[in-house]
């Protein structure tokens, strides 16, 4: 029996990782010496190819289950070494929010079981490097130390892995009703309608068909939840090509500084705040990046229509600074954890008043206290000239302009360092390295006309 409030079953191939493990444990066994080196099926490239497109077929199943009969006489402990060498490339392929999840289930009290027809000896190292409980696996008859060819109780797949599922929470006195079970397999249909939870995820196109019938949530490892894909593209993908700067035709745009951003890995873009405007001046650079971007933004951008769908469709994470929640740095630290671009905006909002003229940056310890959290590198964001554009005092911006259009300045610096113990001295290091990144004019002190300080404010 188990104190455990349910388990979590988890399909291997393009779905705790994004592709097929074969070619990886077949270059281990070869570097083992339990296969022979240049040794391949015919077209195994485009079978391989197909499997990663759409999923599991009857003929590649049909050569997994045959696989057995091609270990006989093969040491054992040589395929267990060869699985302990592949862990690492393994671990290179698991999907970036996987990881993410299964520590909430984790959380929530629930065992971690991964459910795989690949063979028990080379994945077994693989589950336990990455916390799981226990393995679900074809496994190997052994006789001294070989193979023979035969397998130990089932092949895991399909019905077999229904059946093995079944009988481990049996066993463990876990209610089926209790648990989940994740794959993209449309042979896991029998696992999937087993289970309390069923959880179609990259779902094949059969699989899809299934889940759509059933109801059953679509679910992606691959992004945040929540942003829909279409052929791998996100939102982002497709808003791109329309990002650039001819589509403001009333503003004027210098980017610099672009190749302080690393190319992929965790980072956090941390900007300074004086527009409405700073939003389109921000989505030029994510443009420039190649890479989805996920953003802060405050409650009331995501509760307006259209635009508030659009920034959840963006993999956006919507603050609401009264309610005192910790969900927004919950899902921001999650984001770089699965290695992506987070932007912030440590001033939470545009100053107003004489506050908007302060040479001096003041802003809130969020971005400093993700740093420390998730070692993500801070990469400074100075903007200036998108108040002309686009003023506080204004419900729109001035599209008019057409003639002589403001100039709007994004410079982007390298890296700040920081302590990572200390978020307030961290905070005031960034604020002052953004400054840094504006002209000589902002670190001025100004005394504002009546005029300039009635722009800082709302619109009545």
């Amino acid at each position: 029996m188990t104190d455990a409030t349910g388990a979590v079953f988890v399909d291997l191939d393009r779905t705790l990782i994004r592709s097929a493990s074969g070619p990886v444990l077949q270059a281990a066994m070869v570097a083992e010496g339990v296969l022979p080196a240049g040794r391949k099926l015919p077209g195994e490239r485009y079978l391989y190819g197909f499997y990663n497109s759409f999923g599991e077929t009857v003929p590649f199943m049909a050569l997994a289950r045959a696989a057995a009969r091609l270990m006989r006489g093969r040491s054992a402990d040589a395929v267990r070494r060869a699985g302990a060498a592949s862990v690492e490339q393994l671990i290179d392929l698991v999907q970036p929010w996987a990881i993410d999840c299964l520590a909430a289930h984790r959380a929530d009290g629930r065992t971690l079981v991964l459910a795989t027809t690949s063979p028990h000896d080379l994945i077994d190292p693989l589950g336990r490097e990455l916390g799981f409980d226990d393995v679900i696996a074809t496994r190997y008859q052994e006789i001294d130390g070989n193979y023979t060819g035969r397998l130990v109780g089932r092949f895991i797949w399909g019905i077999g892995k229904r059946d093995s599922a079944r009988q481990w929470a049996t066993e463990r006195g876990i209610d089926p009703a209790d648990c989940h079970a994740y794959s993209d397999s449309f042979f896991d249909v029998p696992l999937l309608s087993a289970v309390g939870h069923a959880h179609p995820l990259n779902a094949d196109p059969r699989l899809a068909a299934v889940s759509v019938a059933r109801r059953w949530p679509l679910e992606h490892w691959d992004r945040p939840p929540g942003v829909p894909s279409v052929v791998g593209l996100e939102p982002y993908h497709l808003l791109r090509p329309f990002i650039r700067p001819e589509a403001f035709p009333y503003a004027r745009f210098t980017v610099n500084g672009i190749e302080h951003v690393p190319a992929e890995g965790p980072v956090i873009l941390a900007s300074n705040h004086r527009s409405y405007f700073d939003v389109a001046a921000l989505a030029l650079v994510a443009a420039r990046l190649g890479r989805p971007v996920r953003f802060m933004g405050k409650q009331e951008l995501f509760d307006a229509p259209v635009v508030g769908q659009l920034s959840r469709a963006l993999g956006g994470i919507p603050v609401d600074r009264g309610s005192g929640s910790g969900d927004p740095m919950s899902r921001a630290t999650a984001a770089l954890r699965a290695g992506e671009v987070v932007i912030v905006l440590p001033q939470g909002t545009i100053p107003r008043g004489e506050a908007f003229f302060d040479p001096v940056l003041h802003g809130k310890t969020g971005a400093a206290r993700l740093a420390a959290e998730t070692g993500a590198p801070v990469i400074p964001i100075g903007v200036w000239g998108s108040e002309k554009v686009w003023p506080r005092a204004s419900k729109v911006p001035n599209v008019a302009n057409l003639q002589h259009p403001p100039r709007v300045t994004i410079t982007i610096g390298p890296p700040v360092t920081l302590g990572r113990d200390d978020a307030v001295a961290d905070t005031a290091h960034l604020m002052d390295a953004i400054v840094g990144l504006l002209p000589d004019e902002a670190r001025t002190p100004h005394d504002p006309t009546d005029e300039e300080l009635a722009a800082t404010r709302p619109s009545a």
